[in-house]
C-alpha cells in the first residue's frame, strides 16, 4: 500500500485570463495531409513526427512540410500499428504508443524499426501495461508509459527492464483516475493531464502536486523550457522558469474557424497546432 508523504509544492499552477495576460499568434500557413492525426512531436533538430491513427502510419516531416519518411500500416508485426495514439522523439530515437497492440515501438530518427516493448502477458502484474496512450523518456533514458488499462504509470530503464509503477488506485491523493496525456520537463518532472486536474510527480514516482482546473485539457507537451496544454478549442502556454506555472491563453488570429485541436507545440517562437488533417503554423 502506498504511504502518503509530505512534499513541498514545486509548482503552483495559475490560470491567467486572456484579459490579464495572453499571447497572440498570427496564422502563417499549414503543412501536412493526414486522415486522422492523433499526436505529434518536434525534436531538438526541428523534425516533426506525426502519428496518423486513420492510416496506422507515422511520418517524419521537416518544418516546410516535406515528408522525409513514413512507416507503418495496419498490423501486429514489427513496424506495423493498430491505432498509434502518441509519439515522443529525442534527437536520435522515436517512441510510438501502439495502443491496441499493447506495446511501445522504438525507431531511430529516420523511422527504422529498432525494438518493441510489451508486458501485458507477463506473469508479474506490477509490470503489466495495456492500451498505452502516452510515453516519454527522461534525460537518463528511463521510459515512462501511461497505462490506460490500469490508470497508472509504468517505469522501465533504457534497456526495457521494469523499475516500478506508480499513480495507481492505491496512491491516495496522487492516484490517477482519467489520465489522457503526459509530458516530461528537462528536470525530469512528470506532468499528467488527469480529467480536469494537472498532476505532477518526480522521476521516482513521488507525488508533487495536484491542481484542479475548470478546463478539460486533452493534451500536454513540453519542449525545452515551455509547456503547452490544449483543450479541443483553446491553447494555453507557460514557461517552466519559476515555481509558479502561469498558464497564458494563446489567441489565434487570421485562421479558419471550427477546427479541432489535437495537440500543440511552440518551437523556435512558432506555434504548431495539430488538427486531424493538417498542422497549422502561427507566428508571434
Amino acid at each position: 500500500m502506498y504511504k502518503m508523504k509530505t512534499f513541498f509544492l514545486l509548482f503552483n499552477i495559475v490560470l491567467l485570463p486572456a484579459t490579464i495576460l495572453s499571447q497572440q499568434f498570427k496564422f502563417a500557413g499549414e503543412i501536412g495531409s493526414f486522415k486522422d492525426a492523433s499526436s505529434f512531436y518536434i525534436n531538438s533538430s526541428g523534425h516533426i513526427y506525426v502519428t496518423d491513427s486513420g492510416k496506422d502510419e507515422i511520418y517524419k516531416l521537416d518544418t516546410t512540410g516535406t515528408v522525409l519518411k513514413f512507416a507503418g500500416g495496419f498490423g501486429w508485426d514489427n513496424g506495423s500499428f493498430d491505432d498509434p495514439v502518441d509519439i515522443f522523439a529525442t534527437s536520435l530515437t522515436v517512441y510510438v504508443c501502439d495502443r491496441n497492440n499493447h506495446r511501445i515501438q522504438r525507431f531511430d530518427k529516420d523511422l527504422n524499426f529498432i525494438s518493441s516493448l510489451s508486458t501485458r502477458e507477463n506473469e508479474n502484474s506490477n509490470e503489466q501495461f495495456g492500451y498505452p496512450i502516452s510515453c516519454v523518456t527522461s534525460a537518463q533514458g528511463d521510459m515512462f508509459i501511461l497505462d490506460s488499462e490500469n490508470n497508472r504509470i509504468i517505469k522501465f530503464d533504457m534497456f526495457g527492464n521494469f523499475i516500478q509503477n506508480f499513480g495507481g488506485f492505491d496512491y491516495g491523493d496522487f492516484a490517477l483516475s482519467k489520465p489522457v496525456s503526459m509530458a516530461v520537463s528537462p528536470s525530469n518532472t512528470l506532468f499528467f493531464v488527469d480529467g480536469n486536474s494537472i498532476v505532477l510527480y518526480d522521476q521516482f514516482g513521488n507525488g508533487i502536486s495536484r491542481v484542479g482546473t475548470e478546463l478539460q485539457f486533452k493534451n500536454i507537451r513540453i519542449n525545452f523550457f515551455g509547456v503547452t496544454m490544449n483543450t479541443g478549442e483553446q491553447i494555453y502556454y507557460s514557461t517552466l522558469s519559476s515555481k509558479e506555472l502561469k498558464l497564458m491563453e494563446i489567441q489565434l488570429s487570421e485562421t479558419k474557424s471550427g477546427f479541432k485541436i489535437i495537440s500543440s507545440i511552440i518551437f523556435n517562437d512558432k506555434l504548431y497546432v495539430l488538427t486531424p488533417t493538417r498542422i497549422l503554423i502561427y507566428e508571434k
